[in-house]
Parts: structure tokens; C-alpha cells; sequence
């Protein structure tokens, strides 16, 4: 026997908690988002003023050179945070660009941690993680994670001219 499911109380029930189930998910379903600020890095080169001498070869920005806001919502709990740079325009492959984590930055979330990237990982043009954001029972919210960078490998047989790239951060759910 076939039983039509409209005007039932049982049904009509069962209707309204799976409306109300699916709008409480859609408030807690939200992308991770990954928010990043800071200046642009240009790296101060002494000069060499005496033959047969090398450039000291490796360079330190700030420790908050840069500075990222990271949410991860609850129903995700973890996320990781990539780096990897672009040459924009030109960069020689010589150059080794680093990135660390220097601080935790601020939240409120009590049940929230950071883990890893506080030593240097050389980046690539694809992505490498620095760090994970783990949220236990609550959107797990961090502002002004800094970030310091690291330029290694310059050398008086590097071709002299301007070397730039961006820094791209990226962050996703595990």
C-alpha cells in the first residue's frame, strides 16, 4: 500500500526539521577564507666595493613582513595554508625565496591552533604548505599571522638586473 506523505503530522514534522537542518548547515557551511596584507619587500643589496668579494648572500624582511587572516569554519576543522611565489616579471631560478610563520597572530577561539611553518620553506612555483589551522567546535578565526621572508643565494654571478615575484598564499580544506 502506497502511503502519500502531505498532510500527515509525522511527515509535516519531518518536513520543517529538514528545512531548519538544511538552513542551520548552510550557516556553517562556508568556504575558508584567507585574507593577506602587507608592504612589497625590496631587498637592500650593499654594494661591493672591493674585487674579488661576494654579496653576503642571504637577506631577512620584518618578521611581519606579512600579515594574513585566516578563517576555517567549523564543519571543515582543519585547513592548510600553501605559499608558492611567481617571477613577475623575471626571476632567476639561482635566487631561493623562504617564508616562515614568526607568531601565531590573535583569535578568540579558545579550542583553535596553529601548527607548523615556524622554520623557513623554500618556495616553488607550486604550492608547498607552511602551516595548519585546526578548529574544534567553533569558527576557527586568526588575524595578523605574520609571515617574514628569507632571499638566499645572491651571488656576483647572478646577472645584474631587477628580480621580482610575488608571494601567492593559498588555503584549503584537508
Amino acid at each position: 500500500m502506497k502511503s502519500n506523505c502531505y498532510f500527515s503530522e509525522n511527515c509535516f514534522l519531518t518536513k520543517y526539521l529538514s528545512i531548519l537542518l538544511l538552513l542551520l548547515c548552510s550557516y556553517y557551511v562556508k568556504a575558508q577564507t584567507l585574507t593577506v596584507t602587507g608592504t612589497a619587500w625590496t631587498v637592500p643589496i650593499t654594494a661591493i666595493t672591493e674585487a674579488g668579494t661576494n654579496y653576503t648572500g642571504t637577506y631577512q624582511s620584518a618578521a611581519n613582513q606579512v600579515l594574513l587572516a585566516a578563517s576555517v569554519p567549523l564543519v571543515l576543522g582543519n585547513a592548510k595554508v600553501s605559499v608558492h611565489y611567481q617571477p613577475n616579471p623575471t626571476w632567476n631560478s639561482a635566487l631561493i625565496l623562504s617564508a616562515r610563520r614568526t607568531g601565531n597572530g590573535t583569535t578568540v577561539c579558545v579550542l583553535c591552533s596553529i601548527t607548523g611553518g615556524t622554520t623557513y620553506v623554500t618556495l616553488t612555483q607550486t604550492d608547498i604548505e607552511l602551516f595548519r589551522i585546526s578548529a574544534v567546535l567553533a569558527l576557527g578565526a586568526y588575524n595578523n599571522i605574520p609571515i617574514q621572508l628569507e632571499l638566499s643565494g645572491v651571488s656576483v654571478t647572478i646577472p645584474a638586473t631587477n628580480y621580482n615575484s610575488n608571494v601567492v598564499f593559498t588555503i584549503s580544506g584537508i
